[in-house]
């Protein structure tokens, strides 16, 4: 029996090659976005992930056609930047409900059906940031902190049911994200220009960073493996880069983090 496999976000960049990723390794894939998509071999839903009635809705179809839910990959997010000091609480606000109650939203509807069927796994896309903060995207990285300590609380609290929780941290992806990314020069005049310069830079790593396509394929793998660890970086740079996060004074790691983006 092929696997069911709910990937929200789906409908370009990471997301997609995730979800085509998953398709060819055999499971039949749900995609679930705003915007509507048409990828042969995998069947579109349009909703919101922000909205839990959607969500609630788009779960009863899948669960109508399908029967069951083995694999739920919560990888719908959006990034803002600007000075902290000059961002707008409700944009904040806004990135907040997309990138950590849309994954509550979806995990929330998808564990009972996990629980019923006794296994399952969920797939939470965080980022490096959540080890390494990035200036000038201060609340991005507060969302992806906030992605990891959910992914790992979550994981004890479901683990007796059988259901596999993890995060998957990518870096610098070269994806339609860059350019969906909310800018914010507010302020750049006080901050001598560094806003703008970080950004640049930021922008600089993902157009030449990692093919979404290798993402994608490494997401698939982790879906489909028995066993995985909570946290787990993209690519050999990055997973030495979280280990240095973590053993590094922290001093340290915000110097190095500072010469970087915002110099």
């Amino acid at each position: 029996m092929s696997r069911i496999a709910v990937v929200t976000g789906g409908s370009s960049g990471i997301g997609r090659c995730t979800a085509q990723a998953l398709a060819d390794a055999g499971c039949k894939v749900w995609e679930l976005s705003r915007r509507d998509s048409e990828v042969s071999g995998i069947s579109h839903i349009s909703a919101d992930v922000t909205d839990p009635v959607q969500v609630e809705n788009a779960v009863k179809r899948i669960l109508d056609e399908d029967g069951r839910i083995d694999i739920l990959i919560n990888n719908a997010g959006f990034g803002i930047s600007g000075a902290a000091e000059f961002t707008e609480n409700a944009d904040a606000k806004k990135l907040l409900d997309v990138n950590i109650f849309g994954m509550v939203n979806m995990s929330k509807a998808v564990i009972p059906v996990m629980r019923e069927q006794g296994k399952g796994k969920i797939v939470n896309l965080s980022s490096v940031a959540a080890v390494a903060p990035i200036p000038f995207q201060a609340w991005y990285t507060v969302s992806k902190a906030a992605v990891n300590g959910y992914t790992m609380a979550l994981a004890n609290e479901v683990k007796p049911f059988g259901i596999t929780v993890c995060a998957v941290m990518p870096g610098d992806i070269k994806t339609g994200f860059t350019a969906a990314r909310e800018k914010s020069a507010a302020g750049d005049d006080i901050y001598c220009g560094r806003i703008e310069r970080s950004v640049k830079q930021m922008e600089h790593d993902e157009e030449t960073g990692m093919d979404p396509s290798v993402a994608g394929k490494f997401i698939c793998h982790l879906a489909m493996k028995k066993r995985v660890k909570p946290l787990n970086a993209i690519g050999a740079v990055y997973k030495l880069f979280t280990v240095l996060a973590k053993i590094l004074p922290a001093s340290l790691v915000n110097f190095i983090l500072y010469q970087m983006y915002a110099k």
